[in-house]
Formats: structure tokens, sequence, C-alpha cells
């Protein structure tokens, strides 16, 4: 899941990207309003954490131009404020949840799933390709009953890939959206972790769910062979 951060109180904007790096989030930060915007535009994010007190151009602004324009990326959107009034406003403009600071990191880590599931597919809680099932709230996966224990980017590899089960998707669409935009590593580093991927969840089970396509990527699907 890519997430884009817009905060300009630089110590939270971090604490953010690290803790969602940790849950398995490829996370971008903007510092203002003009480069959230920027970077909202550009990119392709499964959800967008926005505060609404930012320089530039604030986050009602923001929110209310992405719409305006076609963009239903889920929206949270964050403010020191707290009131009825500056809620509305945020629902208004087009946010999918509003959430006031100080928040617990729980909660906001469940209100990214709640809206990342109501985006425009309905995404169910419980993600299930043929015999494989991910609980991406609880972080637990499972083959045919049989629980298995996955790395976290091994684990966000499986969630992105069973969230578009029967696409084919490129080296570059994963690490995209696994990874981040500014990872500058090897990029047959996706090679290795479909491999791990492949030795948890197919070779063990004696199944072959994720399938190579030649000169193109990866597809993952519920058949066995």
């Amino acid at each position: 899941m890519r997430v884009l951060v817009v905060e300009d109180e630089k110590r939270l904007a971090s604490g953010l990207r690290r803790g969602l790096e940790a849950e398995g989030y490829a996370v971008d930060v903007a510092l203002d309003g003009h480069d959230g915007l920027r970077q909202a535009r550009a990119n392709g994010y499964d959800a967008i954490v926005l505060d609404i007190m930012l320089p530039g151009v604030n986050g009602y602004v923001i929110c209310n131009t992405l719409r305006e324009e076609g963009n239903w990326t889920p929206i949270l959107m964050l403010t020191a404020k707290d009131g009825e009034w500056d809620e509305a406003e945020a629902l208004d403009t087009g946010a999918d949840d509003f959430l006031a600071k100080p928040f617990s990191y729980v909660v906001l880590l469940a209100r990214l799933r709640a809206i990342t599931r109501r985006a425009v597919a309905e995404r169910p809680a419980v993600i299930e390709v043929g015999e494989l099932r991910i609980d991406p709230a609880a972080r637990q996966c499972w083959v045919g009953g049989v629980e298995v224990d996955l790395a976290s980017r091994e684990f966000s590899l499986a969630e992105y890939m069973a969230r578009n089960a029967g696409i084919t998707l490129s080296k570059q669409d994963l690490l995209d959206h696994v990874w981040d935009y500014a990872f500058e590593g090897d990029p047959n580093i996706v090679e290795v972790y479909v491999g791990r991927l492949r030795n948890k969840i197919d070779r063990p089970f004696e199944r072959q769910s994720i399938h190579t396509v030649r000169g193109v990527g990866y597809r993952l699907d519920g058949r066995h062979a």
C-alpha cells in the first residue's frame, strides 16, 4: 500500500513515515501544501494522510482540488483543531475520514485500513485468493488453513499481489507500491522477494500460485499449477 503523508510538522511527519513503513506501507512525505498537491497529482497512491493547517495551500484546498479533478484517492484528514465545524468542512471538501490531533497511532492505522477498504472498489477485510487468505489488519497469512509467517516486506508483497489477483504486475509496479518511488537500490530485489514468497506460500504446499510472465512481470492467482 502506497501512502502520501502531507504534514508540515517534521517530527510528526518523520514519526508517521517510520511507523507506517514498519507496518509495511510504502510512504512518501510532503512538508507543505504545494508539494503535497504536486505529489498527489503525479503519483498513484492508495491513501493520503493530509494535515489541514499547511504552509502554501491548506488541506481543505488540496482535498477539494483533487476531487474536482476526479482524483478519488482515499483521504484521511488531520488537524490540530477539534470541533464539529472543522470535521464537517473536512468531509464536505471530500475527505473520507477525519482525525483530530493528538491522535492514537493505532486508531490512525485502523482508519487507514477502513478508508482503503471503502475505496472505489469495495475491499474485503480478509483477502482470499484460492487457498491463500490474507488479513491486512492482523498482518496474518494462511494457506489452506495453515498460518504462514511472513516478514514485513514479504507480507506487503503478498498483500499487494493478492489485491491485484489475476493481474500481471510489472517489476516497476511492485517496486512503486511495495517499496517506494525513492527506492534507488537494485530492482532485482523484486525477484529476490518473489522467490522468498514462493518458498513460503507455494513450494511447502506443492502449489504454484505466483506465475512469472516472461518479459512482463508476475501474476498471483488461485490456481495450483
